[in-house]
């Protein structure tokens, strides 16, 4: 490529989670191939993803969003579409896009990349039709193929439609200062079970409740200790409560938002996920990239990167005694662990890297840069 061309990232979400670690990872990668590129993130101010990269050598910038559609960040999309010329908005988030959307009706802005990452079906309403149609979209990157089929059930030109696995970066470092066991007071021979999930309704921390409560007051196995990362919510304080009432507070620790959190991977036994949907979530590239393995709901994307028996265990969703009996089995089993373990970690290299998810994406964006938009207009 000859020319340099500019990317502007949109990120309207206030915590930080798997997609702004997606945009984190996007925009790093690249820079790395294809010095072409210049990517300029939009985000909320003094949000936990401006905390996250502010002192990043990306290039940042904010708005307030004192109201799910505040009208100062549809003001600045138009002022840094000018500032920087910019040639392509990617879109991140569905509050991103409304915002986009309404910019439109007040300049002229240049053709949008919109990622889909949830399973979420987009809900048949006039309005949420309206801006996951609008034409400004060239094209949706769906997270799997599971976030495709359900999306392109309301999607006008499904050629729009493309999968593009998130993965996980190789050039990271596992060091952390931070010890679990020392500083949680986890005794040597437990068995850590870590899970990260902010405290939303779809990670579906009911479930992970209930599974503690099973293993430890019925099946009477306090082998474990239940580490829990994610920002707090609104549901947290129920979560807690639970958890005291059922008499588990030695069994579990809280340790809510953690920045960098992958980095505690490498102490978990085993890792946990108890979501009733999903798209991919992070926490599963990670696990496999720390060679950790993983015991999943087999929500939206994870069947596509898990398969049952051969590099994880999968149940259905809301069956908390199921998971743990799966659970259970597999920390009795060490062999079993280092071979999903070993498994995952090959899938991971091969298939679910960031740089490939990069490469994948740039061949998007030329595509709508150059007229191969996939509209079917």
């Amino acid at each position: 490529m000859n020319k340099k061309f500019r990317i502007l990232h949109l990120s309207a979400v206030r915590n930080w989670g798997g997609g702004e670690n997606h945009i984190e990872n996007l925009c790093n990668e690249l820079s790395e191939i294809e010095n072409g590129i210049v990517n300029i993130i939009l985000c909320v101010e003094n949000g936990a993803f401006h905390k996250k990269i502010k002192h990043s050598d990306l290039t940042v910038e904010t708005a307030p969003m004192l109201i799910k559609l505040d009208l100062r960040y549809v003001a600045k999309i138009l002022k840094l579409i000018k500032k920087y010329q910019i040639d392509l908005i990617h879109i991140h988030d569905s509050t991103a896009l409304a915002l986009a959307v309404m910019a439109t009706k007040l300049g002229k802005l240049p053709p949008f990349i919109l990622s889909k990452k949830t399973s979420f079906p987009i809900k048949n309403r006039k309005r949420t039709l309206y801006k996951y149609n609008h034409p400004q979209i060239r094209k949706i990157l769906c997270v799997s193929k599971k976030t495709m089929e359900v999306t392109s059930n309301q999607i006008a030109y499904p050629a729009k439609l493309k999968t593009i696995y998130h993965g996980t970066s190789l050039a990271k470092s596992a060091n952390n200062s931070f010890n679990l066991r020392q500083n949680l007071n986890i005794p040597l021979n437990k068995i850590v079970i870590g899970t990260i999930a902010n405290h939303i309704r779809a990670k579906n921390l009911e479930t992970w409740v209930k599974l503690i409560d099973y293993i430890i007051n019925v099946k009477k196995d306090t082998r474990f200790h239940f580490v829990q990362i994610g920002s707090y919510t609104d549901r947290s304080s129920k979560y807690e409560q639970k958890i005291k009432n059922s008499g588990l507070n030695n069994h579990v620790s809280f340790m809510g938002f953690v920045p960098d959190a992958a980095r505690m991977i490498p102490q978990f036994n085993i890792s946990l996920i108890t979501s009733q949907s999903e798209g991919i979530p992070q926490f599963i590239y990670e696990s496999f990239y720390h060679k950790v393995p993983v015991i999943s709901t087999n929500v939206g994307g994870i069947p596509e990167v898990i398969e049952d028996g051969v590099n994880g265990l999968l149940t259905n969703p809301f069956e908390p005694q199921r998971l743990a009996d799966k659970l259970i089995a597999l920390s009795s089993d060490k062999d079993l662990m280092k071979n999903f373990a070993e498994l995952s970690y090959r899938k991971l290299i091969e298939n679910f890297t960031t740089r490939k998810m990069a490469e994948q994406t740039l061949a998007e964006y030329k595509k709508v840069l150059y007229g191969k938009n996939g509209t079917g207009n």
